[in-house]
């Protein structure tokens, strides 16, 4: 697995998210159509773990916080950024989303939630910040932004 086949991977999950409103509502509607634990979910979650192995994603950061885009905004990805975080017992960065963020939470640790929600989707809409939180363990969180924006505060 490299960058092109994970894009290629997430073409689906872009395709459906692209163009809608960020709010309550898309985080719904991805829960019903790409549902945390469904084959389409897990084939993902796969993939992260393997190429967070092999170096490539996940490669900023220390311990307990790696981070890294996979994708950038571009026509190619309907305007979506795709990032991925490996967040272990941590408060990270205060950050706004100008434009929203769309979060995919998969736990490593059954018991880790990120910002209180376990796995499957979140959205944080247009104007909003937080200090990406997980507890209870080790949790991967796929974020999908608008335009790539996102603005850290510290």
């Amino acid at each position: 697995m490299n960058q092109q086949d994970f894009a290629v991977l997430m073409a689906p999950v872009i395709d459906f998210t692209a163009g809608k409103p960020v709010d309550r509502a898309l985080a719904d509607a991805l829960n019903q159509r790409f549902p945390g634990a469904s084959p389409e979910i897990r084939t993902i979650e796969r993939a992260c773990h393997d190429a967070i192995a092999a170096g490539w994603m996940c490669s900023q950061g220390g311990a307990g916080r790696r981070f890294g885009r996979v994708i950038e905004a571009t026509p190619d990805t309907r305007d979506l950024s795709v990032d991925v975080v490996d967040l272990t017992e941590v408060v990270g960065p205060l950050h706004r989303h100008p434009d929203g963020e769309v979060c995919l939470v998969m736990p490593v640790d059954e018991t880790a939630k990120f910002d209180g929600k376990s796995r499957g989707w979140c959205v944080y809409g247009p104007g909003s910040a937080h200090r990406p939180t997980v507890k209870g363990g080790r949790a991967l969180v796929l974020y999908l932004l608008p335009g790539g924006k996102i603005e850290f505060q510290e």
